[in-house]
């Protein structure tokens, strides 16, 4: 990884591969390295969620909630990524993304299309990690 603070390609590379991770982690419904990914403070607007997420713990307990209830991510595909440089350790990603989930038991599947904008911030150790995800159905 490259020192902190660099804008440039290096950055944008960076938050491309944090993004890469983020996406995978979930996918795989792998739950500690998904929130791993966020900063503690992220906050969380999602179009099925009726109050915003204030806090990642606040976003893993409403996941506990939802897996309690049979949700369980079957598979996440991206595309149209975009990455754009914001300020000294902040990024902004947009991209629009497809996901297969098991609602309601192992019976149901649904697949989801939408758009997601994520807020990266470089933390002191030098990982990029999310400050803000939202999420909003593809037209």
């Amino acid at each position: 990884m490259s020192g902190g603070g660099l804008i440039g390609g290096d950055a944008e590379a960076e938050v491309r591969a944090a993004a890469a991770n983020l996406v995978a982690a979930f996918g795989a419904h792998d739950t500690d390295r998904y929130f791993a990914a966020f900063a503690e403070d992220a906050t969380f607007l999602f179009p099925a969620e009726p109050r915003f997420l204030a806090t990642r713990a606040e976003y893993e307990e409403r996941w506990r909630a939802w897996e309690a209830d049979g949700f369980r991510v079957l598979d996440c595909r991206t595309s149209d990524t975009d990455v754009r440089l914001v300020g000294e350790g902040m990024a902004l990603l947009t991209h629009r993304v497809r996901t297969r989930l098991r609602v309601k038991g192992a019976g149901e599947e649904e697949e989801l299309r939408e758009r997601e904008t994520v807020v990266f911030r470089r933390a002191p150790d030098g990982r990029w990690l999310v400050i803000h995800e939202h999420l909003s159905p593809e037209p």
